[in-house]
């Protein structure tokens, strides 16, 4: 028997790693002589999925699912990788389900290309789910020139994971600079109502935070707060992770934009929409649970 986690995630100092102890396994199977069962080929979107519900980073230099575990750059290796496969990869990419896309989803695809990405990375949407989807794709194809798999997976697990919003993000506008006042204005919805409101803060994220809190009169606590890139590239997509904390219920919330700030502004909602949600749970005399 095995204790193991994904991406060896931990309360303290971590976990033995799922993933290199099943890989080890499959590798040297002539040598242990065991297996796990274990469909390898989601090992990576698991892995993904762990980091993003966490918002705990996969460091890149982290064997089988780190972003450089398949990565070459030297010369030598490249030359002796395209002769022969097996000269620095012991496993193939694909075995963990790392497979290269062949076709590049831009603003000019269409919505019958789009359903068959998601089907080929192995997602099974309803009509109105694609729609949805279809319509935060063609958003961030204005924005950006190329649609990686993982700005797909973002897009779907975003529209997978709503539930009933009290909060909606409607309008965000924020001004900042080093000689001014980082200053931001925000429109929610709330419960069907437009309101509006203009604040400060230390930063732009802070200012954006603060004009949330005061709209929805909250009196939650951040605990945490993560960005990361998506892609690579300076149009990527920011995605941004935060967990929040209030009256005992600690929910997380996540964001994603090209524009980090409002990437910031959408985590925020998602985590005060799921303590709206556990908080009315909790006054119908259901059990309080935690939703990270």
């Amino acid at each position: 028997q095995v204790e193991c986690t994904i991406n060896g995630i931990g309360e303290r100092a971590g976990n033995t790693s799922l993933e290199e102890i099943v890989m080890g396994l499959r590798t040297r199977k002539d040598f242990y002589q065991a297996d796990t069962g274990i469909r390898t080929e989601e090992i990576a979107k698991t892995s993904r999925l762990v980091s993003k519900i966490t918002g705990m980073v996969v460091q890149p230099n982290k064997a089988i699912v780190g972003a450089n575990a398949f990565a070459h750059t030297s010369g030598i290796h490249q030359d002796g990788l395209l002769k022969e496969k097996a000269t620095y990869e012991i496993m193939r990419p694909e075995s963990i389900g790392l497979v290269e896309s062949q076709m590049v989803m831009g603003k000019l695809s269409g919505r019958h290309a789009f359903r068959q990405r998601l089907e080929e990375l192995g997602y099974k949407l309803g009509e109105a789910e694609v729609n949805h989807a279809f319509e935060r794709f063609k958003k961030l194809a204005d924005h950006k020139k190329e649609i990686f798999e993982e700005d797909l997976e973002v897009i779907v697990s975003e529209e997978l994971a709503k539930m009933a919003e009290r909060l909606v993000l409607k309008g965000l506008h924020v001004l900042s600079g080093t000689d001014q006042v980082p200053t931001a204005t925000v429109e929610l919805e709330i419960d069907g109502k437009s309101v509006s409101q203009t604040g400060t803060g230390d930063g732009p994220v802070d200012a954006v935070y603060r004009t949330i809190a005061a709209l929805t009169q909250t009196k939650s606590r951040l605990l945490m707060y993560v960005v990361k890139a998506i892609t690579g590239g300076t149009d990527a997509q920011g995605e941004v992770s935060v967990r929040v904390q209030e009256d005992g219920r600690t929910v997380s919330g996540h964001g994603a934009d090209t524009d980090i700030i409002t990437a910031s502004a959408r985590a925020y909602v998602s985590a005060l929409n799921k303590l709206s949600y556990l908080a009315t749970r909790q006054a119908q005399g259901e059990q309080k649970v935690n939703l990270i």
